[in-house]
Formats: structure tokens, sequence, C-alpha cells
């Protein structure tokens, strides 16, 4: 709403200042932080309240038995913040931030519903939630009103028909159609979206590795908009996409007030809400400015976890099938858990501090996410 003020230049010239998507993206970051931190411990206050805290299963997990309780569906203040800092300094006639904004808010309400079913089911043999396929089906069919929206319009068909690939300056594929598209992009929103998921179980891990990508795509964001600079690095220029920088700065700043709770020991956890949420925004930024492919280098860390999810669940049932035994890749899955256990394991050892382990990894995880994100937007220069 701020956006429009610039109208007023004529009466206060300092008002042009909120025509320029720079100051309302960093001012975007500011309000987006400013409120997660007012707004987060009454929220934490209320998540316990409601005694809506955080199932864990000791006789698998082990690991985390210390955590059970902890107040969870915190990506609600996420999305809360989110929302109400780009309505606030967003341009509202952009379709490219609204199809953001309502992609995190549609995303959340998926992990929502899955995180009260979880709730609902706790203390039963089972873990109750959405199943896989309920929840991928609703994933899908968000990815499917995309596609329809973008082919509706024949200025925004090519962001979804054409296929862009890093290092080239030419489309790898100029034309998908309409069920290229949709398979393609749901791919990409469906992968996003669980791969942050998985990513959510150390404390600050998802949130920290969220932020580095999230900051990639803000610069990406501003690129693919600004004519000039776009020609000069020769990746496409979307018109209007510039506006998402406004909404990546809501993101950084709500990740950044977020982490200042979920930093361990954290005082709540996102959830399904949070995760979903954020990882179906970064998938939508992504398809938007054409560098859906550019998020496996972005992403890097959110792959690398995806991946041993895949790689230990399908060695397991192979070698279940062949040897009538399961056998695991790794200690623990996803990944950040294989390196706790081995890191735990060795501060017991040597009587090192064991409650420092998990901080470690996580810090660890979110240097060589920053590391991926910084490569990404190096390759912007690379073609």
């Amino acid at each position: 709403m701020l956006y429009y003020l610039h109208q007023l230049t004529d009466l206060f010239s300092p008002l042009r200042l909120f025509q320029y998507i720079t100051f309302r993206a960093f001012a975007a970051s500011g309000t987006a932080f400013i409120l997660s931190i007012v707004l987060g411990p009454p929220l934490i206050r209320y998540l316990r309240r409601m005694r809506i805290g955080q199932q864990i299963r000791t006789d698998i997990d082990d690991l985390h038995a210390g955590k059970k309780g902890t107040p969870t569906m915190g990506g609600v203040l996420i999305i809360a913040a989110v929302a109400a800092t780009t309505i606030l300094w967003a341009d509202l006639g952009n379709n490219y931030v609204w199809l953001a904004l309502l992609t995190m808010i549609y995303m959340g309400a998926v992990g929502f519903l899955d995180d009260y079913l979880k709730l609902r089911a706790a203390g039963r043999d089972y873990d109750g939630g959405l199943s896989a396929r309920t929840k991928l089906l609703l994933q899908i069919v968000w990815a499917l009103l995309l596609v329809l929206w973008l082919w509706s319009d024949p200025h925004t068909r090519n962001l979804a028909n054409c296929l862009m690939i890093p290092f080239k300056k030419a489309p790898l594929i100029p034309t998908m159609t309409i069920f290229g598209s949709i398979v393609f992009l749901s791919m990409v929103i469906v992968g996003a979206s669980n791969a942050v998921n998985l990513t959510d179980g150390l404390d600050g891990l998802a949130i920290g590795c969220s932020n580095s990508v999230v900051l990639a795509y803000l610069i990406l964001s501003y690129v693919a908009g600004h004519a000039v600079f776009a020609d000069y690095l020769q990746v496409p220029n979307v018109p209007g996409a510039g506006e998402l920088t406004v909404f990546c700065g809501s993101m950084l700043g709500a990740g950044l007030g977020f982490l200042w709770f979920n930093c361990h020991p954290a005082r709540v956890f996102m959830g399904d809400t949070g995760s979903l949420a954020i990882g179906g925004s970064i998938a939508v930024v992504s398809i938007l400015v054409m560098q859906e492919l550019l998020l496996l280098i972005v992403g890097g860390v959110f792959v690398i976890e995806a991946l041993s999810v895949i790689v230990q669940v399908g060695y397991f049932k192979y070698t279940r099938r062949k040897y009538g035994e399961g056998r695991r890749v790794f200690r623990r899955a996803p990944l950040h858990h294989h390196f706790e256990l081995l890191e735990k394991e060795n501060a017991k050892r040597e009587k090192r501090d064991v409650e420092v382990v998990e901080t470690m990894i996580t810090i660890r995880f979110w240097i060589i996410s920053i590391i991926f994100a910084l490569i990404g937007v190096a390759t912007l220069k690379i073609r």
C-alpha cells in the first residue's frame, strides 16, 4: 500500500523513495523482522496454552526426546509477517507478488492441516498427519492452477513454457507444451517444498538455510526485473518480476525474526506449516524469474537432504527385497541426523559437551548453504 505514496511526490518530494524497489525491499525486510520479534512471544505463549506441542516418538527419535512439547506450527508467524509486510510495501497491482504470496498461504494451509492431524493423533500408535499421497496431490493441484494461470496470458506463458538452464544464454527447451509445463512445474514445487520439510530437523537448520536461498533469489528477482542488468548479464528479463524482490525481502526479514526464537534451544518449531510454505514460495519465485534449475545449486543443502532420504529408503527396500534384511547407507536420514548421531557419539567418547553438537551441525550446514547460494548468484556472470 505504501508504494502508492510515490504518487504524492509533488506534495512532498521524499515520498519518491516509495517507488524504488530497493528501498521497499529493505524496508519490507526490517518490517517483517520487527513484526516477527513482536508477535513471536505472544504466539509462543498461545501455542503453549493450547498445548500445541511437538510430538516425538522416543522409540524412534531418542536424539530429540527432550524437545517433546515444544510449541510447533510456528510457521504461522512467518506467513503472517510475510503477508502483512508484502501487502504494506509491495505494488499490489503486480500479479507476480500475489502468485508468490498466495502460494505461501496455500502451502502453509496444507502444512497446517498436516500438523493439526498429527496433533490429533498424539499418543496413538500411528504418526497421523496427511498421507504422502494426499499431500502430494494437494501440492500438484496448486502447480496445475499456477500453470493454467500462466498459460492464460500470452505475456506470462513463456514463464511456464520455456526451460532455462544455468550457464546458457539460450533456453534448453523453448517450448515445453502445457503438459510438459504441468509436469515440470509440479516437480519444482513438490520437490522444493518437501526438501525444506525434510531439512527441518534441527533447531534453526531449515530456516537458516532458507534465509540464504531467499537472499539469493532476492538478488535474482531484482536482476530479472531490471532490463539493463538482465541484458548485461544475459539472463531472461521478466518485466514486473523485480517486485518479487520486495516479497523476498519480507521472507528474509520474517525468517531472521523466526530464527530469533528457533535457534537452539528452540522455543518454537515451524512445523509443516512453515516448511511447506517457505519451500513452495521459493519454488514459485524461481519459476517466475525463469531460474528453476538454478534452485538445484542455490538450494544445494535442500537437494542433498532430499537425496539422502531417497538413497536411504531406496537402498533399504532394495536390500530387504534381495537379502531379506533391510540395510542402510547412513546411520540415520535425513543427512543432518547422520552427522548429528556420529558427532554425539564422538563427543561422548572424547568426553566433550554433547549439547553443543546440534548447534555445531546446524552452523556447518548454514555455511554450506551460504556457499551454495553464492555459487548460484555467481552463475549469473558465467554464461
